[in-house]
C-alpha cells in the first residue's frame, strides 16, 4: 500500500491510541504513527512530515495545549491540521485549544465514524474514498 496520508496520534492512553489508530486505518493510504505524550509528539514532528495530528490535552511531560502552541510556532507546521481529542469538555478548554490553533475539538467518548469524518474533511478527502 502506498502511503498517502501520515497521521500522528499524540495520546498517553494506549487504549485510546489503539482505538483511534484502528478507526483511521479505514482511510485509504493512511500511515498511523503514535506518540505517548506532547514531547514525544514534538520529536516525531521534528523528524518527519505529517499531514495531520490528533492531540489529547491532558498528558504528562507536555500537555496538549503546550504541544499545539509549539506546533503553531514552527513555520513548517503552521498549516498542518490539528484535531484535539480529549475528555475535557469545558468551554474554556475548548476556546483555549481553538485559539492556540487547533482546527477541531472532539470530546471523548468519541465515535470512530466521527473521527474518520473529521480527518477526511481536514485532509480534503472525498468521503467516498475508503
Amino acid at each position: 500500500m502506498q502511503v498517502q496520508h501520515r497521521i500522528l496520534i499524540v495520546e498517553d492512553s494506549s487504549t485510546i491510541r489503539q482505538l483511534l489508530g484502528f478507526a483511521l486505518k479505514r482511510i485509504k493510504g493512511a500511515e498511523i504513527v503514535e506518540a505517548i505524550d506532547g514531547l514525544d509528539g514534538l520529536r516525531r514532528l521534528a523528524g518527519e512530515p505529517f499531514d495531520i495530528a490528533l492531540v489529547d490535552l491532558q498528558m504528562p511531560v507536555m500537555d496538549g495545549l503546550k504541544l499545539i502552541q509549539a506546533i503553531r510556532s514552527k513555520q513548517e507546521l503552521a498549516e498542518m491540521p490539528i484535531v484535539v481529542v480529549t475528555a475535557e469538555s469545558a468551554q474554556e478548554e475548548r476556546s483555549r485549544a481553538l485559539a492556540l490553533g487547533a482546527n477541531e475539538y472532539l470530546t471523548k467518548p468519541i465515535q470512530s465514524n466521527q473521527v474518520v469524518s473529521v480527518v477526511r474533511g481536514l485532509l480534503k478527502l472525498d468521503h467516498t474514498e475508503h
